[in-house]
């Protein structure tokens, strides 16, 4: 059982520049809400309390400017820094400590996911107790992407980083489910060509001891890395229509709080005066309502 989870919220953003010049991606708006509330989200819908935020030397408190420890959600956030950018799986070196001896589940701050019965798969996802597990979806250009190809058991058959032919379609996507074995793993990597530890490298690991399997999102599910301008804005566009025809939102932090049975009104109530006056307590005011 996956009761841990990291998200890695630190690096360049190079490719947003000169926007995250001054900015962290992970703090600018997407449609209402910043890019970290929609990995936090997804850790939340699993059900896990226990998360670790890693982000950029010195920019801790920007982030706790917004969510200072996540008391306000029933949860327990820490943060810790990355000096600078060494590859996915310096995320279970710089969080050895935090994980302990228990099974973790990484996301990365930019990853969007929306998909229906998304919480149902998550929570088969966090019941791993050996191995590990990463979440595919189709993508038009693999070569983009470290892509997988599986057999009829959903065993991972090859996993491949930005492969120049196409052997598959399914990209691995920025949400990954690992056994403690994952710190030794990581510590035990070499960077590439790159100078970073590689998380296909890590995977492969999993994969040569069989132990790797992949769970899907899902035809008409939607996933989005929303590391670049235009990926941005189309993250942006996509949250914007569904949230203003359904009269839902996603990544509602204090309703999937809510809904968990972790916070009450009053913590909903509190919240609506941290925001202040805006569209978003609007929403929690009628989630208070209707609850």
């Amino acid at each position: 059982m996956i009761k841990k989870g990291i998200i890695l919220a630190g690096g360049m953003g190079t490719r947003m520049s000169p926007l995250t010049k001054a900015v962290n991606k992970h703090l600018l708006p997407i449609y209402d809400k910043p890019v970290f509330f929609y990995p936090l989200s997804i850790l939340m819908l699993s059900g896990i309390k226990d998360i670790l935020i890693i982000v950029n030397k010195g920019e801790q408190k920007q982030f706790k400017k917004i969510l200072p420890n996540g008391k306000n959600l029933g949860i327990k956030i820490t943060y810790a820094e990355q000096k600078k950018p060494k590859g996915l799986p310096d995320a279970f070196i710089i969080g050895k400590k935090f994980i302990g001896k228990e099974n973790v589940a990484l996301i990365l701050g930019d990853n969007f996911f929306y998909a229906q019965s998304l919480t149902k798969k998550l929570k088969q996802c966090v019941k791993l107790n050996k191995g590990a597990t990463i979440i595919l979806h189709p993508v038009r250009t693999p070569s983009s992407y470290g892509i997988a190809s599986i057999n009829k058991k959903n065993v991972i058959k090859k996993i491949i980083e930005k492969p120049k032919k196409t052997f598959s379609n399914l990209a691995v996507t920025g949400l990954y489910f690992f056994d403690n074995k994952v710190v030794n793993f990581s510590k035990k990597l070499k960077p590439s060509k790159r100078k970073e530890l590689e998380i296909v490298d890590l995977l492969n690991k999993y994969k040569n001891e069989k132990k790797l399997s992949a769970q899907f999102l899902g035809r008409g599910a939607a996933w989005l890395d929303t590391g670049s301008i235009n990926d941005f804005y189309d993250t942006s566009a996509f949250v914007s229509a569904i949230e203003n025809r359904q009269g839902l939102k996603i990544a509602c932090l204090e309703e999937i709080s809510l809904n968990n049975k972790w916070i009450n009104k009053k913590n909903v109530q509190s919240a609506i005066k941290f925001y202040g006056k805006c569209n978003y307590s609007q929403y929690l005011s009628t989630l208070i309502k209707n609850h």
